[in-house]
């Protein structure tokens, strides 16, 4: 998309999706605005407006590789300044349905790290570049359009310093990246345009999280411990190593078997996991603050592409087009493939379609992530929802993936790559791989 001078990019929420959107429109915009309620720069701790800033996140190995291609060198700017790097499989140590994964080398890398310090340098990277700015401390009361009311052409801003100062803040496109309480939805029936279809999917998914801090290295030569939340066990938690030489856990459950947040419960919870490692690391470890919950209750998918009229000016990414289990760790990761999305059609020839954008963000990004994050939650017998044939089938293969896994180092390998979002779920479908699956299903020894 060719742009003129004075032609200015103006993006709501200054958290790892409008990051990454800020980068991709400061290529063609000459101006790019960032505009938060938070007062972001510098911030090293959690932040009001991110109160799961708290708990353990993590960039899938898709989600590095685009920062790393954005960011030169950022991958190794974090591990000098503290966060753990190492490999997927090498380095992690994945214990599903009760059973440790194999764990070759996978040739993915894994960062284990803050959600504050993955943001800062995200940030402090964005900030570099000469045609960004960041409008802190801002709240955004709705957007401005043509009188016909079919393209945005800003938003309406106040300070939130108390002055009561309105200002309208132009441009040739808004980027709504303010997460799962995006108002994009209501501003729009506000405009005239209909409602914006939802699914949801009740998980009723709580997680606490403490850090503590232990002698030396974890062992085996681990950053991270996952213990996945099966079936059978409906619980799980995630260790990592992270910046500030400290260890986060993050304890969760399903439908309501919720972590406690008092420590002795905290860690009686640990225990009970299907295998001790988590446990074994933190229980006599120095505990660095008290335990903090935080409740998902449902992930949510707004089909924006189903939309018949959508005003030009204006698009959604990250969690304000899709927020899922935040488990499973991808949303981040889809926040970053949806920014690539959304640079192509900025390079298009021809004006910035919402329409076209909000398609291909389905068809290449959303749907794919959607349906396997959907299929793997309804695994559990208390998560309502419609469970077809073909859900079954394929929860039933997984599980045979998963199990062979555990076993033959090129299945994990394969599994990771589908987990990290470098490959689409049928990948697992491929011919080799289903021998493989096959031959351990049956007992038998996969070949090399």
């Amino acid at each position: 998309m060719q742009t003129e001078v004075g032609q200015r990019a103006v993006v709501l929420g200054a958290g790892i999706g409008g990051l990454f959107a800020a980068r991709i429109l400061a290529d063609e915009f000459a101006e790019v605005v960032l505009v938060d309620r938070d007062r972001v720069t510098g911030a090293r701790t959690p932040r009001r407006g991110v109160p799961q800033g708290q708990h353990s996140h993590a960039l899938q190995a898709r989600g590095l590789r685009i920062a790393e291609d954005l960011f030169p060198g950022l991958v190794d700017a974090m591990a000098a300044d503290g966060a753990g790097i190492g490999d997927v499989l090498e380095n992690v140590s994945w214990i599903v349905n009760g059973r440790p994964l194999s764990r070759p080398a996978s040739r993915l890398t894994a960062v284990t790290a803050s959600r504050p310090f993955l943001e800062r340098h995200l940030r402090e990277r964005v900030a570099e570049l000469p045609n960004v700015t960041f409008r802190e401390g801002h709240n955004v009361l709705g957007l401005d359009t043509t009188p016909d009311r079919t393209r945005v052409t800003g938003v309406r801003l106040l300070p939130g310093d108390g002055r009561d100062e309105e200002e309208t803040l132009t441009a040739a496109v808004v980027v709504d990246a303010t997460g799962r309480a995006s108002r994009i939805p209501a501003w729009l029936q506000e405009l005239g345009y209909p409602q914006v279809d939802e699914e949801r999917l009740n998980i009723g998914l709580g997680y606490t999280s403490q850090h503590f801090r232990i002698p030396g290295e974890l062992p085996d030569g681990n950053i991270a411990i996952n213990d996945v939340a099966s079936r059978e066990l409906p619980r799980g938690a995630a260790l990592g190593r992270i910046d500030g030489d400290r260890i986060i856990v993050t304890g969760y459950g399903i439908l309501g078997d919720h972590p406690p947040t008092e420590s002795a419960g905290f860690l009686r919870f640990i225990r009970s996991l299907s295998k001790p490692d988590i446990y074994q690391v933190i229980k006599h470890a120095e505990p660095l603050d008290e335990p903090v919950r935080y409740r998902f209750p449902t992930s949510l998918r707004r089909y924006y592409e189903r939309m018949d009229r959508f005003p030009d000016g204006l698009v959604v990414l990250g969690d304000a087009v899709c927020s899922f289990n935040p488990v499973y760790a991808q949303g981040m990761t889809v926040a970053a493939l949806s920014a690539l999305v959304l640079r192509r059609h900025l390079r298009s020839h021809g004006p910035l379609r919402p329409s076209a954008y909000f398609r291909d963000l389905a068809r290449e990004v959303t749907d794919a992530t959607w349906g396997l994050m959907t299929v793997s939650d309804l695994r559990f017998p208390g998560v309502e929802g419609p469970r077809p044939l073909r859900t079954r089938v394929l929860q039933a293969y997984t599980r045979h993936v998963q199990a062979a896994a555990t076993r033959d180092g090129e299945v994990a390998g394969a599994y990771m790559r589908v987990v990290g979002l470098l490959e689409r779920p049928d990948a697992l479908r491929r011919p080799r791989i289903v021998l493989r699956v096959l031959r351990h299903a049956l007992g038998l020894r996969a070949s090399a």
